[in-house]
């Protein structure tokens, strides 16, 4: 199934909703001022972020100016040209290492798909014939490692991981080093999403990223940040939150899969400039997809189907 069927099935629930919204307050054909107002609003219900919301509501205006938006398809079409350039541009690829090991740690809330993300890139780069060790750096739950191993027994990776409540800047090191010294082409650095307080697990994770730089410089070679793509608006600040502490260079949303608050996307790449680099739509290995803003923003205006 190709990537656009994929997100419209999974962000049918969002689309659906914005569009009987818009749809319900766009009467008598006319672009008005209490439309504007009310489309302002619609949009914010739909986690796309104010910056946004008020962005899309000037196009809307201007582009009425210039030809007479008269049906709501009309204004699906600017919207999504619009939601488009946003995704666009701030889209890049996931980073690789121009030699020796690539490193990614990955960061997130616990529950957002963080450990399963891992297992999906390691199936992904093993089946281009790739080598793969997996850090068990959240040390803290016994259950990650647990979770992280059967992955790596699944995918034919190496796993490297210390006693629970050890100090998870010594598994990074000791996966970077290994990494090195037995020429692995992939690191994933699993971490933890929560500790007794927020300043304890952003301590954690600079320790962690300060780590993996000094063994290894250049790396790490991404920090994912992982957030649930059913958790909408709070999405948008668990983002500003790691992005500050942890150097988030990219962002996977996960469970893109009928009960999802995709608008959420647009948020994190308008305000805070974060490109969305990976989307998980589905169970299985092949559902971690790489991100296509073009794709996303038809899916989320799509008609139903």
């Amino acid at each position: 199934m190709s990537l656009f069927d994929r997100l419209r099935s999974g962000l049918k629930r969002t689309s659906s909703s914005l569009r009987e919204a818009v749809t319900s307050i766009f009467t008598g054909g006319r672009v008005t001022q209490e439309f504007l107002d009310e489309l302002e609003e619609v949009l914010i219900q739909s986690d796309v972020g104010l910056k946004a919301a008020m962005a899309l509501r000037d196009r809307i205006q201007e582009e009425n100016k210039k030809r007479n938006l008269k049906t709501p398809e009309e204004l699906f079409g600017v919207m999504e040209e619009m939601v488009a350039e946003i995704l666009e541009g701030v889209s890049e690829p996931l980073r690789t290492a121009p030699s020796g090991p690539t490193v990614y740690v990955l960061v997130g809330v616990n529950g957002a798909g963080k450990t399963t993300t891992i297992g999906k890139l390691a199936e992904r780069w093993r089946g281009q014939g790739k080598s793969v060790i997996m850090a068990a750096a959240d040390t803290f739950r016994a259950a990650a490692q647990e979770q992280l191993a059967v992955w790596a027994k699944r995918t034919g990776s190496t796993i490297i991981a210390h006693q629970s409540g050890s100090d998870p800047g010594a598994v990074a090191f000791d996966a970077v080093r290994a990494a090195i010294s037995r020429g692995v082409d992939l690191v994933l650095v699993d971490t933890a999403g929560r500790l007794h307080t927020k300043g304890n697990l952003m301590e954690e994770l600079k320790k962690i990223i300060r780590v993996i730089g000094r063994e290894l410089p250049g790396a790490p070679h991404e920090v994912i940040l992982v957030i649930d793509g059913t958790t909408g608006q709070n999405g948008l600040n668990q983002a500003r939150v790691f992005a500050e502490a942890a150097g988030v260079t990219g962002v996977c949303i996960t469970k893109l899969d009928g009960s999802s608050k995709g608008g959420i996307a647009v948020a994190i790449a308008d305000e805070l400039g974060l490109p969305i680099k990976l989307v998980g739509v589905g169970e299985s290995a092949d559902d971690l997809r790489d991100f296509d803003a073009r794709a996303f923003a038809k899916a989320l205006f799509a008609r139903p189907e």
